[in-house]
């Protein structure tokens, strides 16, 4: 063994510290970078060289410069990652709808329903008084208002949702993209067998944990490899390499696949997610999305799609509003089948999609019930003059009514011809246009003073008699047929004395208002989400109240434990891979008196060699 490989491994040497040094500046370098992950240098023996006796020694070689990763950490951290994306999606979108609903604090719908009904008492107890009309005119519109107002800002809320799906998909798409080239740039780097493409790696893990927290992507390689050179825990995924979501490959190797969004033919601009093949067939993706940003977005906005309405059929925020709309059509209804006691001259309804000769309990959607309800017709001082019971049956449509109205019978039983419902009323429906019509035969019994109610017969144990008129709208005091266009009738706004109070058009005459008081107390059949509820307005109210917080808590817990597991995980994985400034700085000083003992091997061999030029001269 010469000096001169005596001088080589004291270069070794030099080259592995300086090596070291650099490697170690680089972590301290990027120890704030996010997603880096710390690298070492792996060191091993040269290959000695032979000689008799034995072999010597040959200095030192590097075998490659790794990251300090663990692989099955990472997969929990990537799990850890979209279960506390998906949570925090959840929870803050939970407490901002909870913020809509703030009853429990005095202020709201239900508050302004007590008003509105304690208003009602009030012209109960002076009937003929226009102020009081004027003050339920003003109590109604606060209700209306605010029922719409809520129900503006789901529907505002739900808008967003589906803005913010479309911008996490292009964003989605953009990170399979750069994923897809990283891969093929990697492949590249490492073809040798001998290069860790380390940094590139530590990029693609960043991309894939943003991608993991959008959409709950599943990333999936093969080979996974242990190096406990660099550490104890360190493994590695080094084969096959794709990412899926819901089954779809998005990413294969350095190839991608982009998600489609959609809403050209969508009437309200909802986004259809598809995922397209490589024969151009599109397949449906809203449901393959569980996880993530995108998962909890599809929770709240809804998944499907109704093709004819655009609206969403499924979703935490579609089901709120459906509850409200529920809440509100409950109350429009109850409301206008009392107020069609209130005697008038004509009544005529909203426009329906009914068939005339149809029964009309083929309409479910409707909410006309089985029963009976009295045509009743007054005189001009309020004296009830005739009478007549339209039954409504499983078969019974509007034909059928129309039919019943014009029967010649003696309503009242006393033999006379001319004073019988039929001689007072007509009651005509319009296929076309889709109007239901009550209205006098002769225009001279308006001329006369004489008037006409609807007064449904409640059966015991039924809930709200046949329901006709409010179904219908025959006789409204409120106009519309949900929370989004709930409104006193325009009539009644824009003169509240027109309001009336009474059944039979006598002074102090508060029939309808006592009726109308009663209604809070009466249960009710809401149709919502596909579930039929029967209970009080306040009670069904309650219920939609306490559904929307009892979730809002669950997603509040929900996110907590999702937390407290990321910070535990998280925690783990970044004693194995985030730098330590202090281990750096311990290992810099280490490297540095490696180099500085190195440079001292070197520095003898040339003493060593500058003897022995000196004894030959």
């Amino acid at each position: 063994m010469s000096l001169f490989n005596t001088l080589n491994i004291g270069y070794s040497g030099l080259n592995a510290a300086q090596a070291n040094v650099k490697t170690t500046s680089h972590n301290i370098a990027n120890a704030e970078t996010e997603g880096y992950t710390r690298q070492r240098i792996v060191t091993a023996a040269a290959t000695p060289l032979e000689h008799s006796p034995g072999s010597y020694g040959n200095g030192v070689s590097i075998t490659e410069v790794s990251r300090v990763f663990d692989a099955y950490t990472y997969d929990r951290y990537l799990s850890a990652s979209e279960d506390k994306a998906y949570s925090e999606m959840m929870r803050s979108t939970m407490e901002e709808l909870s913020t809509y609903f703030p009853d429990i604090e005095g202020v709201g719908v239900k508050t302004d329903l007590t008003d509105y009904f304690n208003m009602w008492q009030t012209l109960a107890d002076n009937p003929d008084s226009s102020a009081i009309q004027v003050a339920l005119a003003e109590e109604t519109q606060t209700l209306t208002q605010n029922i719409n107002y809520t129900r503006d800002r789901i529907d505002n809320l739900q808008s967003s949702m589906n803005d913010q799906v479309k911008t996490y998909i292009d964003e989605v798409n953009n990170i399979a993209a750069d994923i897809a080239k990283l891969n093929g740039a990697i492949d590249m780097a490492e073809s040798d067998g001998i290069v860790n493409a380390n940094d590139l790696r530590d990029q693609r893990n960043l991309l894939e944990r943003s991608l993991s927290k959008l959409i709950g992507a599943n990333v999936y390689e093969d080979g996974v490899e242990a190096n406990m050179a660099i550490h104890s825990q360190a493994t590695e995924k080094s084969s096959t390499y794709t990412i899926q979501v819901g089954g779809f490959n998005i990413v294969d190797g350095a190839t991608y696949h982009p998600i489609g969004s959609s809403n050209e033919t969508n009437s309200l601009g909802y986004y259809d997610l598809y995922y397209e093949r490589q024969d151009g067939v599109k397949l449906p993706f809203e449901s393959s999305i569980q996880g993530g940003k995108l998962g909890a977005l599809m929770e709240l906005r809804g998944s499907d799609l109704n093709t004819e309405s655009g609206e969403p059929l499924n979703g935490v925020l579609q089901e709120s509003i459906n509850n409200l709309d529920a809440f509100a059509k409950g109350l429009i209804q109850s409301v206008n089948n009392v107020y069609a006691q209130a005697s008038t001259t004509r009544m005529e309804s909203n426009q329906l999609e009914v068939d005339g000769a149809t029964a009309l309990r083929n309409y479910p959607e409707l909410g006309v019930n089985e029963g009976s309800f009295d045509l009743i017709v007054y005189d001009a001082e309020g004296n009830e003059i005739s009478t007549r019971s339209i039954v409504i049956d499983s078969t019974t449509s509007m034909d059928n009514i129309a039919t019943q109205v014009a029967a010649n019978s003696d309503d009242n039983g006393d033999n006379n011809a001319t004073n019988d419902i039929d001689d007072f009323l007509i009651f005509t429906y319009d296929n076309v246009s889709g109007r239901a019509r009550f209205g006098f035969s002769d225009a001279q019994f308006e001329k006369d003073g004489y008037t006409f109610s609807l007064k449904d017969n409640t059966i015991q144990g039924a809930q709200s008699g046949t329901n006709f008129a409010g179904a219908t709208g025959l006789s409204r005091f409120f106009d519309g047929e949900s929370a989004k266009d709930i409104a006193l009738n325009a009539t009644l706004k824009a003169d509240p004395s027109n309001i009336a109070p009474y059944q039979e058009n006598v002074a102090g005459n508060n029939s309808v208002a006592l009726s109308m008081i009663q209604l809070q107390f009466e249960n009710f059949t809401f149709e919502s989400n596909g579930k039929d509820v029967t209970d009080t307005l306040y009670g069904y109210y309650d219920t939609l109240v306490t559904a929307v917080g009892s979730f809002t808590n669950s997603m509040i817990a929900l996110d907590d434990t999702y937390t407290a597991q990321f910070n535990a995980i998280e925690l783990e994985y970044q004693s194995i891979s985030k730098v330590s400034i202090d281990e750096e700085l311990t290992n810099l000083i280490k490297y540095q008196t490696a180099y500085g003992a190195a440079s001292k091997v070197i520095t003898t061999v040339d003493q060593m060699l500058n003897t022995l030029l000196g004894i030959k001269q």
